[in-house]
């Protein structure tokens, strides 16, 4: 079969490997829709962020290497032995973080809380392949009602339910999502239909603001046009917002916004509010944390996204009361455009892209 493998940072190639054999309690399936994430599409060009450390001593170890492809929608095309819950021509989609099934969490029953185990895409083969080999505990099945390229972020819309249940978000609190990519409008939608009162985005792109009213923000900020934390303050009367969520820092060379969206939200959050991190920095970062401490501030990580966090996200798009079709803005046919699709992702800003860019490669 063909299936890309990475040489190098930077370096990926469309090669001929051999078909994956089936094993006890997994499944082979056919990608249909696939799309390389920003953390993916930051670690193929060598960009420092999520996981980098371990990518780079697999690329230094063991190149040529399969790597990423954990967003995606396929088809099964075969169950091995003890496979229970999926037969052959279900369409599934996938959470990216599995227990490992030997530590003291799993064996007592809290394996939702591992952080032992693989990961689709960067320790297990992912979906940048003819044909993919999947372990059915990581599979949820695709409810008709949602298209492929919708079930392609799912996986991600996982991670920001995640990051909203994290927030316990109480009924009419003001919430302010800075950053307006595909998990930020994610975390803005999750939080609009989970009890939040006034809803405030803030992004630089005019097309990702536009984006945001669509979707329900009742004021979407231009941080080129505004001080988006004097107009945050303004319209809390002086509060600050409930909880922020920071959707936006990264490496700026991607276009992302440094640390500098933390710094805003601590500013908009009010004192005893909650700053949730979504974003990763790929770096240490010095924070006043003095501050955090004379204002009473929670500065909160999402937990990991678990099996029922993937299965409440189809029953959230397949009702309509999360829109993912809007944010896709860039399909592309064919496996041999998934370096075009990684090119895309990693500059969303020079090609107006919201979603990350997807790549159909069965129809």
């Amino acid at each position: 079969m063909k299936a890309w493998r990475f040489y190098n940072f930077g370096d990926l190639r469309l090669d001929d490997v051999p078909v994956p054999e089936l094993k006890p309690r997994h499944v082979l399936v056919e990608p249909l829709v696939v799309q390389p994430s920003v953390t993916e599409a930051q670690l193929a060009r060598g960009v420092r962020t999520l996981a980098y450390e371990k990518i780079k001593r697999r690329l230094e170890t063991e190149a040529p290497v399969q790597l990423f492809g954990h967003e995606f929608c396929a088809r099964i095309v075969e169950v091995g032995p003890g496979v229970t819950r999926f037969r052959a021509g279900d369409r599934i989609a996938a959470r990216a973080k599995l227990p490992c099934g030997e530590c003291p969490l799993c064996l007592t029953e809290r394996s939702y809380l591992c952080r032992r185990g693989p990961i689709i895409g960067f320790q297990l083969p992912g979906c940048f392949a003819e044909l993919a080999l999947l372990p059915e505990i990581a599979l949820v099945k695709v409810h008709d009602a949602i298209s492929d390229s919708e079930a392609a972020c799912l996986q991600s819309l996982s991670d920001s339910v995640a990051s909203v249940e994290t927030a316990q978000i109480g009924i009419g609190d003001s919430v302010v999502v800075f950053g307006q990519g595909s998990m930020g409008l994610e975390c803005l939608q999750i939080a609009r239909i989970s009890g939040a009162g006034l809803l405030i985005s803030v992004d630089v792109r005019p097309e990702a603001c536009a984006m945001s009213r669509a979707l329900g923000a009742d004021h979407a900020l231009n941080a080129r046009e505004c001080d988006p934390v004097a107009v945050i303050r303004d319209l809390t009367g002086g509060n600050g917002a409930d909880v922020v969520f920071e959707c936006a820092g990264g490496s700026p060379k991607q276009g992302l916004a440094g640390h500098q969206t933390l710094n805003q939200a601590i500013d908009a959050v009010r004192s005893g509010g909650k700053i949730i991190g979504v974003s990763w920095f790929g770096q240490p970062l010095e924070l006043d944390i003095d501050t955090l401490r004379e204002r009473s501030l929670r500065y909160l990580f999402p937990d990991i996204s678990t099996q029922a966090h993937l299965e409440h996200t189809v029953h959230l798009v397949a009702t309509g009361r999360v829109q993912l079709k809007e944010t896709i803005t860039h399909i592309l046919d064919g496996l041999d455009k998934v370096p075009e699709a990684f090119e895309i992702t990693a500059n969303k800003g020079k090609y107006q892209a919201i979603n990350p860019a997807q790549v159909v490669i069965r129809k």
